[in-house]
């Protein structure tokens, strides 16, 4: 009997999100993986240590590496130096390099919540009653804060970012593997983002998604390109995940979930062919 493929699934399954379980989808998700691969389960702080005796490292629900940046990079380095196989590739130029991409893509006029890093941009933004400011390295809503437009000018500018508070009705995300699209899901109360339905995105939505897919230029991988529906009826990008995007697969059908495991496995087969271990 041939060798299967091993992968080593890196999750913190203890990590509590708000209104989600990590748990629960990463060890369902890799279940059924196991039908086509060999799959063992570490937490992300044992990932570098592990990694050589794996075909492919595949990160998932790794929480933010913000609680745990200096293992992350050297986790990063050592994949790098030795041609390890990382899903998604360490490529990304979304929120794998950090938040520097909501700047560049607002100076590139993309349909993105204007951004901005230092006082003397502040003029770039619109009107708001309140902004919104986030660490620069920020995940999952930590460090985040709201501040009238009058206290702009005494934050503490260098690793901060700064938005305006966007009165938007409902957020919007569209899943991707590779570059194709998979599902899409929203919250219908912009009070309860993780209360989730399914939703069916029109032409110019998919446009409007596939302008982020196409950007990050990130040929295998899941990406996941959440978005917020203005009061205009315009849709602006609020972060484009590319590190370890959670998919929601317990508010798809069925069918949209099998649809889903089979295109991963697939891609990650097709990741293991093109892209021959160092």
């Amino acid at each position: 009997m041939p060798s299967r493929p091993s992968v080593l699934f890196v999750t913190d399954l203890a990590y509590q999100a708000r209104g989600r379980r990590y748990c629960d989808e990463d060890i369902r998700l890799s279940s059924r993986l196991r039908g086509e691969f060999d799959i063992a389960l570490c937490h992300p702080l044992d990932a570098a240590a592990l990694m050589d005796g794996f075909d492919l490292v595949v990160v998932r629900n790794s929480g933010p590496v913000l609680h745990y940046h200096e293992e992350y990079d050297a986790f990063r380095d050592r994949a790098t130096a030795r041609g390890t196989r990382v899903y998604n590739p360490l490529s990304g130029r979304a929120d794998m390099a950090g938040k520097q991409y909501l700047l560049d893509l607002t100076a590139a006029g993309y349909p993105v919540i204007p951004t901005v890093d230092r006082p003397e941009d502040l003029g770039l933004l619109s009107e708001a009653e309140e902004y919104v400011v986030k660490p620069r390295a920020g995940a999952d809503s930590i460090g985040l804060s709201v501040v009238p437009r009058d206290r702009l000018g005494s934050l503490a500018y260098g690793d901060i970012l700064v938005q305006p508070r966007i009165d938007f009705r409902y957020e919007v995300s569209f899943y991707y593997v590779d570059d194709t699209f998979q599902y899409a899901l929203h919250a219908p109360d912009p009070d309860q983002r993780w209360v989730l339905e399914a939703y069916q995105p029109t032409e110019a939505d998919l446009r409007f998604a596939r302008r982020f897919i196409d950007w990050n230029t990130l040929r295998h991988g899941i990406q996941r390109v959440d978005a917020c529906r203005t009061r205009d009826g315009e849709l602006l990008l609020v972060e484009l995940e590319d590190l370890n995007p959670y998919l929601s697969l317990d508010h798809v059908d069925e069918p949209t979930r099998d649809a889903f495991v089979s295109t991963m496995a697939a891609s990650l087969h097709h990741y293991l062919d093109s892209a021959p271990r160092a």
